[in-house]
């Protein structure tokens, strides 16, 4: 890493995201965010707290941000995110967060209101034709995410320190 933040020192935020590629009637559930530059999309789910297995955050999440209760699926990506790699290295150099992504069938929606991030202001479902036209983080989702949506994704699970 660069910046006064170190892999030697092992300074920084350390964190595990849970993740989940939710899908039904081929179209994938994602967060729809707000920032500076306008709508971007990221798929739902949060921060694993600690005591919690990465499968109990994911559903956890998801359920707090898009208010969707869902059976957890397979692994199918793992990403890391080292943030003094990327565009955002100028506020996030000392961010490192290891996202873990399953498969998830949407179940039912839950009767408490979503609790949603600083950023988002929705979510939406979204057709594989439309992915590749969005802001969407990481920007691998943009090749990946129609795959998965098929069924039919047959690329590595660990796709690297991605953007």
């Amino acid at each position: 890493m660069t910046g006064p933040f170190s892999v030697e020192d092992g300074t920084g935020r350390k964190r595990n995201s849970c993740k989940a590629v939710v899908v039904s009637e081929g179209r994938v559930l994602l967060t729809v965010n707000r920032d500076h530059l306008g709508d971007f999309y990221l798929l739902p789910g949060g921060g694993q707290k600690f005591g919690e297995t990465v499968i109990q955050a994911m559903v956890r999440e998801v359920i707090e941000e898009t208010g969707w209760l869902v059976e957890p699926g397979r692994l199918v990506l793992v990403r890391d995110y080292l943030g003094a790699n990327h565009q955002f290295a100028r506020w996030e150099s000392d961010v490192h967060q290891t996202e873990i992504v399953f498969m998830a069938k949407p179940l039912e929606q839950v009767d408490s209101p979503p609790e949603h991030d600083a950023w988002q202001t929705g979510v939406e479902w979204v057709s594989p034709e439309r992915i590749a036209s969005l802001r969407i983080y990481p920007d691998a989702l943009r090749s990946i995410l129609p795959g998965l949506i098929r069924g039919d994704y047959g690329g590595p699970v660990y796709i690297g320190d991605v953007n």
